[in-house]
């Protein structure tokens, strides 16, 4: 499942990473910065998914950013989380050299001029508006955030804490942003495909090598205190049924624990014949639907449980279903079988995973940023060798109920 790559730094601090693969006709070009809504401040939430609207606009040399790439036959497309931010492109490998000018352009001279800004922050706020507040349940995270988290930047999502921070940035908090931000020494960049490692490294070098970089280190979170007492929220609003949110503290990405918590969510929530779904929803007719997750955050995170209730149901009766399935797991643990049947399920999707070029690349990018991009591999064998008995023990440290934050998110009484 191993497959070739070189990693390389830049004078400034970028980490460039190569894969070259002869059988690909395409190359990706993945440029990852070390910059999420959790390196945001209190008053000024959402500026992290905000650049990357921004980051579509133009550069001093690149009028419009996808017309010149689609131009030579390229994609693209970004995404947002609380830890990172991360750019993706596309295109043939004969054209590569036209995603160095592009990333490397907006990286430098990115167009933050007023008619910009307005521009996207218009855009930026009737998204909030249409995803997260004209939406039925689309409040969720906004509600149970800040419930679970009271210390951490975690506690607001990447769009934002209200539409009040987006409406406020001004043109200065944007650039100080995206100085202190977007620069070679906060950023990974992935490049992968048809490609000549030693071409590529030249063509960093040219592109790359001459911008200078941030001063400023990245700022540690504010650490979130031991959660000590179950926290616990009811909210009504215009929605056809109860739906049940029930969270719990748990390790962060590449901690003692984490991979543990993962497969619990795995065994407990997967697929129509994990316990969730057999036991939960098929053998009791309170609950349409239920599963479980892990946020998988790089700092301390949450293991997240949810059931959606049948319209003669209420969410407080499917906690107290929830809470007696989970005590019955804790009970009677898991066996062998089953935990191995997880680890195959999950050895099959980073199979399936790995054909696709473009996930190669963010992966390696994403474990880079890790400390290795080796550890995408070690994090998979470390997995592969936990036994039912460190599974159990961590679910017993995990699963207690002041360690717990839900929410009753339920249709008005009317």
């Amino acid at each position: 499942m191993r497959f070739r790559y070189e990693r390389h730094f830049l004078d400034n601090g970028l980490e460039v990473i190569i894969h070259p693969d002869p059988n690909s006709k395409i190359a990706v070009f993945n440029l990852l910065y070390k910059v999420g809504s959790k390196d945001e401040i209190p008053g000024k939430t959402g500026l992290a998914h905000f650049f990357e609207h921004l980051m579509f606009g133009s550069s001093k040399n690149v009028p419009v950013f996808d017309r010149a790439l689609e131009r030579v036959g390229g994609n693209c497309n970004a995404f947002t989380s609380p830890d990172i931010t991360n750019y993706y492109m596309t295109l043939p490998s004969s054209n590569l050299e036209t995603a160095f000018w592009l990333e490397s352009d907006r990286m430098l001279q990115l167009t933050l001029v007023e008619k910009t800004i307005e521009t996207q922050r218009k855009v930026v706020l009737e998204e909030f508006k249409q995803r997260y507040l004209n939406q039925p349940y689309g409040n969720t995270w906004h509600l149970l955030r800040p419930l679970a988290f009271h210390s951490h930047p975690y506690r607001w999502p990447t769009i934002g804490e209200t539409t009040e921070d987006i409406v406020n940035y001004t043109e200065d908090d944007v650039w100080d942003f995206y100085k202190t931000h977007y620069a070679p020494n906060r950023a990974i960049l992935a490049v992968g495909g048809g490609v000549d490692p030693k071409e590529v490294l030249k063509l960093a070098e040219k592109w790359f090598g001459s911008i200078p970089a941030s001063a400023q280190a990245r700022l540690e979170s504010t650490k979130e205190k031991e959660q000590k007492e179950r926290r616990a929220l009811t909210f009504q609003a215009n929605v056809p049924t109860d739906v049940l949110y029930k969270t719990y503290k748990m390790p962060g990405k590449g901690e003692d624990g984490y991979l543990e918590a993962d497969l619990i969510t795995d065994y407990l929530g997967f697929g129509k014949s994990s316990p969730m779904e057999q036991k939960l929803v098929k053998g009791r007719k309170e609950i349409a639907s239920a599963g479980a997750y892990i946020l998988g955050s790089q700092d301390p995170g949450l293991l997240v449980f949810s059931t959606r209730m049948d319209p003669s149901s209420s969410s407080e009766e499917g906690e107290a279903i929830l809470d007696e399935f989970l005590a019955d797991f804790l009970k009677q643990g898991i066996d062998d079988h089953s935990l191995q049947k997880i680890k195959n399920q999950g050895e099959a999707m980073k199979t399936y995973e790995s054909i696709q070029l473009i996930n190669r690349m963010m992966n390696l990018a994403m474990y880079a940023n890790m400390g290795h991009p080796d550890l995408y591999w070690d994090e998979f064998d470390r997995k592969s060798s936990i036994r039912t008995d460190q599974v159990m023990d961590w679910a017993n440290r995990l699963l207690r109920p002041e360690k717990s934050s839900v929410l009753h998110y339920q249709k008005e009484i009317s």
